[in-house]
């Protein structure tokens, strides 16, 4: 059995090191922005909590308008979807950077458990919205007897 392990010098390994080794490792661990459209896409950041009663959103949606924005609900998948426009006030060739983006914009996710829809509130302000859902009753469940 002795004949089959080996010996760990690590010297040897430490002499012959290859500077491009890990190179792959790196670059995939240092993320560095890209200059295409699909990552300059505005997205919807938001904190999702829960209660025995209810679920909680809070969305972040700055520069929109309330009008602008669409909760919908379907059993338990909620979407949320918001428009903003651009406004040319000043068309000029001296822009030396534009950043702020524009478009329709939108996150679905899926909760655990049904929400009743009809009493769900909204409130937006600030730039925040807010979303309480309250859980649909009746949805308990029960243990299956296996035979």
């Amino acid at each position: 059995m002795a004949t089959s392990l080996t010996r760990f010098v690590p010297i040897p390994r430490m002499l012959s090191t290859d500077p491009f080794r890990n190179i792959e490792d790196f670059l995939s661990a240092v993320r560095l922005p890209s200059l295409t459209s699909a990552d300059m896409s505005p997205h919807i950041r938001m904190d999702v909590t829960e209660t025995d009663q209810a679920y909680k959103v809070v969305a972040d949606l700055p520069g929109v308008k309330k009008d602008d924005i669409k909760v919908n609900i379907d059993g338990n998948q909620v979407s949320i979807s918001a428009q903003t426009e651009t406004r040319n006030e000043q068309e000029s060739a001296n822009a030396l950077c534009s950043e702020r983006s524009w478009g329709q914009f939108y996150r679905t996710f899926t909760l655990p458990q049904p929400v009743d829809d009809s009493q769900a509130q909204a409130q937006y302000h600030d730039g925040v919205l807010e979303l309480t859902l309250p859980k649909k009753s009746g949805g308990s469940a029960k243990p299956l007897t296996i035979q």
